[in-house]
């Protein structure tokens, strides 16, 4: 039976059943050292949550095809929405696990909401209180990710490589940029056709790209993390748990563009090999299962649906 999920702000206990999985992830140590992954230092058990955290960064560093640095295996071509609802799936999956739930669905964040409110008030929502996420700060001081229970320990470095390390969670929200995207923003992205196009990256036309911000950007999914900042910027930016309320949302906008345009996904298996990892039927990296594909994850609504699909 398919899970609903749920907006974070406005269904009760949503955020605190979320912020309770997250931490049980980041206490269960399944296997995997720092070792495995080719990060110095001492060999230190990975939590699982932290699983996520790697496999955003080694994500990001494959770039396909290799030397195209704009276009990687997660982002900047047509992949982008594919792989991270796979992602999304999995830590679900795992979410559920740990909390002893199978009817737990992961919260969205509806961003384009607290983008309508006045430009002081953003950064002071009621997703950023103590009674939900927490604030700003280095660390973050309040809310269920203080270093007390959260601690940051593996992060991106400037030079593409990750580290170890052993700190609480940074947020500078609205350092960077002041306001988060609107819902005439979101409106126009959906509205946008077709799913993706020629040459396949941040130049591209279509609605992934608008999706994932490269226009006129830092926009929509790109503006928000820039707008959140700290932990959100860099390769390991699942380091902040609203990473993954974030793309939730992300994916909710694909959902309901797909019940308005259709379930289609370019490019084909026909494209070039320069497309690899981005066609239809290709692989999508994985650290945590199996892998899937592209093709596989156009219809979720067996798995999950939204408890609203309005933008």
């Amino acid at each position: 039976m398919a899970v609903t999920r749920p907006n974070v702000v406005t269904t009760a206990n949503a955020c605190k059943n979320y912020a309770r999985g997250v931490i049980l992830l980041k206490n269960e140590f399944p296997g995997p050292t720092t070792t495995n992954f080719g990060i110095p230092g001492p060999a230190t058990k990975v939590s699982t949550y932290d699983l996520f955290v790697v496999w955003h960064h080694v994500a990001m560093m494959t770039f396909t095809p290799p030397g195209q640095f704009s276009r990687n295996s997660a982002h900047g071509g047509p992949v982008f929405l594919p792989w991270h609802r796979f992602m999304l799936r999995q830590l679900e999956l795992n979410l559920q696990r740990v909390l002893q739930d199978n009817n737990f669905g992961l919260p969205y964040w509806d961003w384009a909401a607290d983008g309508q409110l006045p430009q002081q008030q953003q950064p002071t929502a009621t997703l950023w209180t103590a009674e939900f996420l927490g604030g700003t700060g280095n660390p973050v001081s309040n809310g269920p990710f203080t270093p007390q229970s959260f601690r940051v320990k593996v992060e991106s470095l400037s030079s593409a490589m990750l580290q170890q390390a052993n700190r609480g969670l940074i947020r500078e929200l609205g350092k960077d940029i002041q306001t988060l995207p609107t819902k005439a923003n979101t409106s126009a992205a959906l509205g946008a056709t077709p799913y993706d196009a020629a040459p396949w990256t941040r130049g591209s036309s279509g609605f992934r790209n608008l999706l994932e911000g490269w226009p006129n950007g830092p926009a929509l999914h790109n503006r928000v993390h820039v707008f959140i900042g700290g932990d959100m910027s860099p390769a390991s930016s699942p380091n902040d748990p609203v990473f993954f309320l974030n793309h939730c949302n992300v994916d909710r906008i694909w959902e309901a563009w797909m019940q308005k345009h259709g379930r289609t996904y370019v490019p084909d298996d026909k494209a070039p090999a320069t497309l690899k990892g981005h066609r239809l039927h290709d692989q999508l990296t994985s650290l945590i299962s199996a892998p899937t594909t592209p093709a596989a994850v156009l219809d979720v609504t067996s798995q999950y649906v939204y408890d609203s699909l309005s933008v």
